[in-house]
């Protein structure tokens, strides 16, 4: 099977069985979306979905939160994993959002790189989500379904290099929501640690399942 048929094998599988896809992250704006992104990393979305409602409340946009310390808003997500220092990014964010772009969040790919806390992940999610753009995030689930289904080569060894091969693979218009595929996939089905390989409908395009290793590390 060559690498395009089976591009073509599993995003026709995914389009029809999701067709209207988006994060799973609770948000009313760009900005809160921003936050709750930067919050999610080394942390579930069910997590961060608990401490966003009271944290949006006290801080709906980036004026408010700028004008507040780390330590306000530590408190409010004391929970989630590195509190401190995702305390201290959300702080230097807002206060950049406010003081160079009139607390709005910026469409540019580079303008977003810029901003304290944010990620080539992160701004990817941003120029997807709230933007519809191509663009490809690469967290440890979508880097790991797209080794174990075979949809990058094992020298694509960094998150991005996959996201270029990716990028290069899926057609533009499918980009947005088979990063949401992928992730959900390696969320629900193929984990990290015992994926559900007989419930998984793509096991037989699965190089790892069918080589019968089974206890794979991320991005075997």
């Amino acid at each position: 099977m060559t690498r395009k048929e089976r591009y073509h094998l599993i995003l026709d599988y995914f389009a029809q069985q999701m067709p209207e896809v988006t994060t799973e992250l609770e948000f009313g704006s760009v900005f809160q979306l921003l936050v709750a992104v930067i919050l999610s990393a080394q942390c579930t979305d069910k997590r961060i979905n608990t401490v966003t409602p009271e944290l949006f409340r006290r801080f709906p946009d980036a004026r408010s939160m700028s004008e507040a310390s780390a330590d306000e808003i530590y408190e409010y997500i004391k929970s989630v994993s590195y509190p401190n220092a995702k305390a201290t990014h959300l702080a230097e964010m807002a206060r950049q959002l406010v003081t160079l772009y009139d607390g709005e969040v910026p469409a540019d790919m580079d303008l977003l790189l810029r901003l304290p806390g944010v990620g080539r992940k992160t701004a990817n999610v941003i120029q997807a989500v709230a933007f519809g753009r191509s663009a490809m995030a690469v967290d440890t689930h979508v880097f790991r379904v797209s080794h174990r289904l075979g949809l990058v080569a094992k020298t694509d060894n960094t998150p991005y290099k996959v996201e270029r091969t990716l990028m290069k693979n899926i057609p533009s218009d499918f980009v947005p929501r088979a990063h949401h595929w992928l992730l959900l996939h390696g969320r629900y089905i193929c984990t990290s640690q015992r994926p559900k390989c007989t419930k998984c409908p793509l096991a037989h395009l699965c190089l790892n399942f069918k080589h019968g290793d089974l206890n794979f590390k991320q991005g075997s």
